[in-house]
């Protein structure tokens, strides 16, 4: 029943730990500044922790929520060392996470028993929505199952010719009409591919702009409606693709797009770039919707399937 077997490969942390070797830097550098000479936690050292944490992109309401956690253990514990604050923030920022992210130890799983699996993938132009289709097509290949690709966003002409290429890289069919077509109607055509040449997962890219909330809403629904006639319960996955560099940014487009269509999944792209990887936390917090992927680099294998325990141990070891 599951896809992505987990695998705890060695090349795939130092992968991790390399990808995330600018967020981290840039956290602990002004951790340490906000402890520097402090023995203990007090009002003013929780006081920069707040700003550090905001600062690295984590966000206001789960900041608050950390610095909240933290004060009770530091009540509870009567008195705790600064040195020992590294440890505390650990701790709760992975028990955080474990409210959203399953605790399972296989991840982006797919039900095969859902023939094909459909997964219709959101988010705005220029986060890496494209590119993660294409390299999720490869690391589906690579367990051995047969993908169609959707060319769904025919707003521009650029999205279809950027998904053909990668299509072809993988060598996997690509479904697509026009620019300015129909966008249901390719996801239409998609499916009905993927149904006849018995696929196991299809992909749909769609349409990469926030307009009008109301026109977003109307054009994902009706892509969804016109996919749940050909395969039932279709679309099974709604991944909402974020550019982790955006920070502030990011949050506001998971806004706009879990109001606008039901978001079941996140991948969050190009974390290897910034120092901003709190941003991982915060969304994953703030919206209670599992992060499957992140990206940590440029490579096919960059894009991890994302597990809470290997995100904090790399952030923090």
């Amino acid at each position: 029943m599951g896809i992505f077997k987990k695998i705890f490969s060695k090349e795939k942390k130092e992968d991790l730990d390399k990808g995330l070797a600018v967020s981290k830097q840039s956290f602990f550098d002004k951790l340490s500044k906000a402890v520097v000479g402090k023995s203990k936690v007090d009002d003013d050292v929780l006081d920069d922790l707040e700003q550090v944490l905001i600062s690295s992109d984590v966000g206001v309401n789960t900041t608050i929520k950390i610095i909240e956690r933290i004060e009770e253990r530091v009540a509870r514990d009567k008195y705790v060392g600064a040195s020992e604050l590294q440890v505390l923030l650990r701790e709760e920022i992975a028990a955080l996470l474990s409210e959203t992210q399953e605790s399972s130890t296989d991840k982006a799983i797919i039900n095969t028993e859902k023939k094909p699996y459909v997964i219709m993938v959101v988010g705005v132009n220029g986060v890496g929505k494209t590119t993660t289709i294409g390299k999720l097509t490869a690391q589906f290949k690579a367990q051995g199952l047969k993908v169609v690709l959707g060319a769904a966003d025919t707003f521009r002409a650029a999205a279809i010719d950027q998904l053909q290429i990668w299509a072809d890289r993988n060598e996997v069919p690509l479904v697509k009409q026009k620019m300015g077509s129909d966008p249901a109607s390719v996801a239409f055509d998609t499916l009905e591919y993927a149904m006849k040449h018995d696929a196991d997962v299809v992909l749909v890219d769609t349409a990469g702009r926030l307009h009008n909330k109301v026109n977003l809403m109307n054009e994902l629904t009706k892509v969804k409606r016109v996919m749940d006639k050909v395969v039932p319960e279709a679309p099974h996955e709604v991944m909402l693709v974020l550019d982790g560099s955006t920070g502030q940014n990011a949050f506001e487009q998971a806004k706009q797009f879990t109001a606008a269509t039901e978001v079941t999944a996140l991948t969050i792209t190009k974390l290897d770039g910034t120092a901003k990887g709190g941003v991982v936390i915060g969304i994953s917090d703030q919206f209670q919707i599992p992060v499957k992927f992140i990206g940590v680099g440029e490579g096919i294998k960059d894009l991890q399937v994302f597990d809470k325990l290997e995100f904090v141990d790399s952030f923090f070891n």
